[in-house]
């Protein structure tokens, strides 16, 4: 049973449920960027996000990657563990683009030999700022223990994703993950949701942008890139 509101974010909210260790997740149909400069709202955008991350998340854990999803409640929530946040983003890149392409000064799209994964400090006033671990650990963000874990966790997820997604015909640029601390059990898990906000995602055919760039370079209307998602990963045997 839904219980009282204890977070109201830009783009979804959180609810207490009878059960301590579980939440509520509620999308909304609003869509920021830029750090809330850019804002605006997309009916129905809240629904595609909810079925796509429930997709995503419910396919890691079903893979031995750990996150916070228990099930889908409707068209816009779902079951979620309660986690302690730490305000910390792991960036699992397969190719260099937007900040981080002009930063280094690579076409965008560049496709490196490598994987890139960075860490960021997820704190929206200082515009979320790239950190070292030392950084993180003297903020006390994290330990040096939690970090190697999630930079693992992240590996491991980002692997699994882009599988996935090429199956359904989509090229998996770079992911954004946040983790918490599971207040059952108190592991590193993966929390928040994997979305084409927090993705981007190219067709693989066409090159389209699908993904929340959509919205942020004025290309193409957000609600019918994300259903193209969702009706690719529909397509497909996800497990």
């Amino acid at each position: 049973m839904k219980k009282e509101l204890l977070f109201d974010g830009n783009e979804k909210q959180v609810y207490a449920t009878e059960n301590p260790d579980l939440v509520i997740f509620r999308y909304k149909d609003v869509t920021v960027a830029y750090n809330n400069v850019k804002r605006a709202r997309f009916p129905g955008k809240g629904i595609l996000d909810n079925k796509i991350s429930a997709i995503l998340l419910d396919y890691l854990n079903c893979n031995g990657v750990e996150t916070h999803f228990v099930g889908l409640l409707g068209d816009r929530e779902q079951l979620c563990r309660k986690i302690e946040i730490i305000p910390l983003e792991v960036v699992f890149h397969n190719r260099m683009a937007g900040t981080l392409a002009s930063k280094l000064g690579v076409p965008d799209g560049f496709k490196p030999g490598n994987i890139i994964v960075d860490l960021c400090y997820n704190n929206e006033e200082l515009g979320d700022p790239l950190v070292n671990q030392d950084q993180a650990v003297a903020l006390n963000l994290a330990t040096y223990k939690e970090l190697e874990e999630m930079f693992s966790i992240a590996r491991r997820a980002g692997t699994l994703l882009t599988r996935l997604f090429h199956k359904a015909g989509i090229e998996l640029v770079d992911a954004k993950l946040e983790f918490g601390r599971a207040a059952d059990t108190g592991a590193i898990i993966i929390s928040d949701e994997i979305s084409p906000d927090t993705c981007r995602l190219w067709d693989e055919e066409t090159g389209e942008r699908l993904d929340k760039d959509c919205f942020r370079l004025d290309l193409c209307d957000v609600t019918e890139a994300y259903a193209k998602v969702l009706d690719k990963l529909n397509s497909i045997t996800v497990k």
